[in-house]
């Protein structure tokens, strides 16, 4: 553990591409991560964390550019909302083209597959996911346990079952994203599955804007 320097960045990025486990800073708390098209790597960092396998992981990018390539894109309005909120804690549900390499989509009820992204707020985050690429990601803890806002905490939870440790400082502390979806049945044509620091209102307030009306 050190400071976040050139080199760092490049064994970051050396470590993703071999298979292994990363804990970086983020806009929030300290996440363990891997590449998101490994699925040994993301079997990995589900046994680090002890996190049952029915709970999807996210993934986190630099830019909203490296969706193409990833297989995803955001359906109306998320696309609008995205570029209203990101970078910050707002957690669109992408969805995936039947090619998309990730090993981390949600099989949904209807036979699409999903994939929930986020785009820390954070200048040393996304400098990080520029060396890495987009990473698979959760929380550097074991499942259940307290979200880590050190490099410290990080490494007393999951100790040598990650093979580097980039220390940022601390975060800012623990600040649920908004998790949306796109619902063409609601009248606002989307669905909060978790409503975190971007408030319904201000979702509202852009898609009004967007839409030419009244924001309320």
């Amino acid at each position: 553990m050190g400071r976040i320097d050139e080199q760092a960045l490049e064994d970051a990025a050396r470590v993703v591409r071999e298979g292994g486990l990363i804990v970086l800073p983020t806009d929030t708390v300290y996440g363990v991560a891997c590449d998101p098209c490994n699925p040994a790597a993301i079997s990995l960092l589900y046994q680090a964390k002890q996190r049952p396998a029915s709970k999807a992981l996210q993934v986190i990018l630099a830019s909203t550019n490296n969706l193409t390539r990833l297989g995803l894109y955001l359906p109306e309005p998320l696309d609008r909302l995205a570029a209203a909120f990101l970078p910050g804690p707002f957690s669109p549900i992408a969805a995936a083209s039947p090619d998309s390499p990730l090993s981390t989509l949600r099989n949904e009820k209807d036979g699409s597959r999903t994939q929930a992204i986020r785009l820390p707020d954070s200048d040393l985050s996304l400098r990080i996911l520029q060396f890495t690429g987009p990473l698979a990601a959760s929380s550097a803890n074991r499942s259940g346990g307290q979200s880590p806002q050190t490099v410290q905490e990080a490494y007393e939870a999951l100790g040598d079952a990650v093979d580097l440790y980039l220390d940022g400082g601390p975060t800012q502390g623990h600040m649920a994203s908004t998790v949306v979806a796109a619902s063409p049945e609601a009248s606002d044509g989307i669905s909060i599955l978790r409503q975190g620091i971007i408030s319904r209102a201000a979702i509202r307030q852009v898609l009004q804007s967007a839409d030419g009306g009244v924001a309320a």
